[in-house]
């Protein structure tokens, strides 16, 4: 059984906001047949390469596009 966008984006928005080095507040998560595109701001690049790997490990996304800028 497929896993709903809608259901995928609140999965990796809650795992970014369980996660202490990713400011989950400033990263909005889009979902479109499984593929999430993370925007807004982070710290660092460290941060950008963690919130892509924290998305890619949630179960049903297929794959994970970048629109983080860091601030």
């Amino acid at each position: 059984m497929a896993i709903s966008d809608t259901a995928i984006s609140a999965r990796v928005k809650a795992a970014l906001a369980a996660d202490p080095d990713v400011k989950a507040r400033d990263v909005q998560v889009e979902t479109f047949r499984g593929t999430v595109q993370l925007s807004g701001f982070v710290d660092s690049p460290d941060n950008i390469r963690r919130a892509l790997d924290v998305a890619r490990g949630v179960d049903g996304v297929r794959e994970v596009r970048n629109a983080l800028i860091v601030k």
